[in-house]
Order: C-alpha cells, then structure tokens, then sequence
C-alpha cells in the first residue's frame, strides 16, 4: 500500500509533510461552546477534523484548525477535576517545580484560568510573588496571588516580571503555533541574567496508539503531543531537566531551564548593531545625495530597477533632485524606475551627454559596468559606490570590489 502523505508544516518540529491519521468528518465544538438549550445545541456549527502525524517527531494536529472558531472571548476553558488522583497529581507537578525555586521566588502562569495551581503554590511557598494571566480567567487578586486578565507578552512581561519560573498547564495543546510562545520565553529568560524555569504539562496521546481510542479527538485541542513531540519542543526551550507522566500516564510534564544558545544570542546582538548603522549610513549617504544635487553638477544612476530602484529608494534620490537613470539593458529602456519614476534610458547617452558623476548602487557589478563605460568612451569625474556606510570613490578609495 502506497505511504499517503500531506504537505502540511508541523507545528513542533517544523517539518513539512505530514501523514494522515484521522479523519473525524465535522463536528461541533465539545467543551467551549455551552449551549444553553436542546435546539442550539443540536445547531452548533461544525468543523473539519482533519488530524495528521508528523513523521519526524510524532506529533498530530487539525491541520483544518481555525482559531476564529473557537469563542474564547465568550467561554473560559475549564478543566473540571476533583478527583482524589488527580490532586495528588497537581501536588507532586508543585513540588517539581518549588524543588528548583529560591525562598522567595516570582512565578508566572500563563492560562492559570480559575487559579488553581498558582494559588497552590503560593500557599506551598509563602512570600514569593506570583502572578497568573488570563484573558478569560475570572479569578480575583488576593491570598498573595496578582491576576491579570490579559494575554501575556513574552518579551515585555519577561522583562517587566523577571521570574524565576513560569508555568503553562493545558495552553499547549490550544495553541497554533506553540513555539511562538515558547521561543520569545526562552529569551526573555536568557535576558534576566539568572535561572528561569519552565514547567509546561500537556495531555499525552500515547494511549492512542496502542488503544486506538478516538475521544481524545475534539476542535478544541489541536494539539495532541505524544511523549516525542512534547519532548521535542521542550528542547526548542532549553535544557530539559525533567521529562515525567502523571495521572497514569494521561499527561506528560516538563521542566525547563530556559536557554538561548550564545551563538544565537551573538547573532541577535549582531542585529542589532546592524538596524544602528543601518539608520547611519542611511543618513550619511542621504546626506552626501543632498550635497551632489546642491552642488549642480550631472549625476547619472547607473541602473534601474532591483537592486538600483532599492538604492534610489533607500536614500531618496527622487526623479525631481536625480532625474537621469540609465541602464545596460536595452529591454529596461523607456520604462520608470519603480516607485521613484524615473524614465530609464540606455547607458550610452552618457556618451554624446556626459555625467559628472555616475552612481553605480549594484556594487557587484560596478566592475563590469566601469568596463562598459571604458569601451564605449563614457568618462565621467567621479563613480561612486555604496560601501561601508557612505558613497564610495571607486577608484579613489578602498573597498572590496575593484
């Protein structure tokens, strides 16, 4: 039988085919949508489920999944258990996490709805600061817990909160896009300068496999991580210190030490030295166009569009101040330069109506272009290029193209 596969990105792994694996028609919402009568209940909207399997990391997921349908806004999402099991479960996931604590630490949830947990270990470990974030929590602030009925925002509130450990319960599985979440966490984290912790819980589908049970299947959840893929994108978030089950192996429980490889941290502080003397040599050269046109004499750019009409539009050489545009190809001749409107002529006017200064923006190319205009007799006083920040000689100065 011929493997049938699907070109869908993974939403743990990133992959991007995928297996079909269960196929549940449509179906109404099963746990958000509260219908208060008989009627309205039997005339819920339906939706696709439409579950497949990453092959790489084992991860399934409503690849037909749309956010909009789901009314948050209208509907908290609760998860109802006062089960003797269960809350020896919640207190065991409190000690794991109180174990890697300082005396009086922050803690964050993320989706702590009626506040369950946060309360709980805020009375486990008196004197902390802890805080839980729901948009569509009802729980009030009191008993040394803050609440916030809001999203979180992971590199604001990072930085604003600074904690020593947040925790997510039962988001995961909601989320479209839950490295989204995960990865501004981790460097949130790697900016506070000491350990940040995540523990993260989930339902486990590996049940699944060997039962073939099909109610772990409803729109809701359009997660369903098995032991590999949970694990998988907890190492998108560092170093995974704990990997455990609970509740007889129906969830899967992670913590975290939040990380950012140095490497990635290099790379990110490249940047942003890069958006500094972007904004720089954006002035300079600015700058130096101005005093070019002030000057009165015949500035030619050599080309057109692509990376020339980038040029002309970065440093706003406009058709009013820079009205000569030429190019090398005949088949640009007589169009405009996009954005700016310059008509774009052929290169060779520049033999009977010389510039003074020829500006060649494709720095790649300028050899090949000053060669041009040494064949076909175009002389002008200056060529100037973009390099290092400012308008550069090209004959008169050192840069790497000559």
């Amino acid at each position: 039988m011929k493997t049938q596969l699907v070109a869908t990105r993974c939403p743990v792994c990133d992959h991007a085919v995928a297996a079909p694996f269960f196929d549940g028609g449509e179906q109404t919402l099963a746990t958000l949508a509260w219908p208060p009568t008989r009627v309205e209940a039997q005339k819920l909207p339906r939706h696709r489920h439409d579950f497949v399997q990453c092959p790489a990391c084992t991860h399934v997921w409503n690849r037909s999944f749309r956010y909009d349908a789901i009314p948050y806004e209208n509907n908290p999402n609760r998860m109802f258990n006062q089960g003797g099991i269960w809350r020896g479960h919640l207190a065991d996931s409190r000690d794991v996490l109180l174990a890697r604590l300082p005396a009086n630490p922050v803690v964050l949830e993320i989706g702590c709805g009626e506040g369950h947990f946060i309360r709980g270990l805020a009375e486990s470990r008196p004197g902390g600061r802890y805080v839980g974030f729901d948009p569509n929590g009802s729980a009030g602030t009191g008993l040394g817990v803050e609440f916030y009925a809001r999203l979180f925002n992971p590199l604001d509130d990072m930085e604003t909160f600074a904690p020593d450990a947040i925790v997510i319960r039962h988001v995961l599985e909601h989320l479209t896009e839950p490295v989204a979440l995960l990865e501004p966490l981790a460097w949130g984290a790697a900016a506070l300068g000491k350990p940040c912790y995540l523990f993260a819980e989930v339902p486990c589908i590996d049940r699944v496999f060997e039962s073939r049970r099909l109610a772990d299947f409803f729109y809701e959840h359009v997660s369903h991580f098995s032991t590999d893929s949970f694990q998988t994108l907890m190492r998108r978030t560092g170093d995974v210190e704990t990997l455990s089950h609970g509740y007889d192996g129906e969830v899967v429980y992670a913590l975290v030490e939040m990380q950012v490889s140095a490497e990635r941290q290099h790379r990110a502080a490249q940047s942003n030295a890069f958006a500094v003397t972007a904004q720089a040599s954006r002035a300079t050269i600015a700058r130096q166009l101005d005093a070019l046109a002030a000057s009165g004499k015949r500035v030619a750019i050599w080309g057109g569009t692509g990376k020339a009409a980038a040029f002309i539009h970065q440093f706003g050489a406009d058709a009013t101040r820079f009205p000569l545009v030429v190019d090398s190809d005949p088949e640009k001749v007589g169009t405009f330069v996009p954005g700016a409107g310059q008509t774009i002529e052929l290169g060779d006017i520049l033999t009977t109506a010389p510039a003074d200064v020829v500006i060649i923006p494709t720095q790649w190319r300028a050899k090949d272009i000053v060669a041009e205009m040494e064949r076909k007799g175009i002389r002008a006083e200056r060529v100037l290029i973009e390099h290092d920040g400012r308008l550069t000689d090209f004959f008169q100065e050192p840069h790497p193209y000559r």
